[in-house]
């Protein structure tokens, strides 16, 4: 059984035990997360597409911890012109682990 949820803006594709990283959430290392914009559902034997999401589905997530990711160098030029600039951004993530999927 699989299903596509919309979490922060983006959609994952999840499964019952999988983890995966997201934009962070504003909540602590162990708490339980539901998301109730699930695009579709998948077991099986059917599918249920919704319209835009299906009707009593949901998504149950434990919170495993925050991380940082990769360091993204930004660096900025204009030739002839004597402009430099760098800047670095660190984006923020959380790591859920996906608990159950009702349909």
């Amino acid at each position: 059984m699989f299903a596509i949820v919309s979490i922060a803006g983006q959609q994952f594709k999840v499964e019952e035990g999988q983890e995966i990283f997201v934009h962070q959430q504003d909540a602590s290392e162990g708490d339980k997360l539901s998301f109730d914009q699930v695009m579709l559902v998948a077991t099986d034997s059917t599918t249920s597409i919704g319209t835009p999401t299906v009707k009593g589905a949901s998504v149950k997530t434990t919170v495993v911890g925050h991380q940082k990711g990769d360091k993204v160098i930004v660096f900025k030029k204009k030739r002839r012109k004597g402009y430099q600039k760098q800047n670095g951004h660190r984006q923020r993530f959380t790591k859920l682990k996906i608990d159950s999927i009702t349909a």
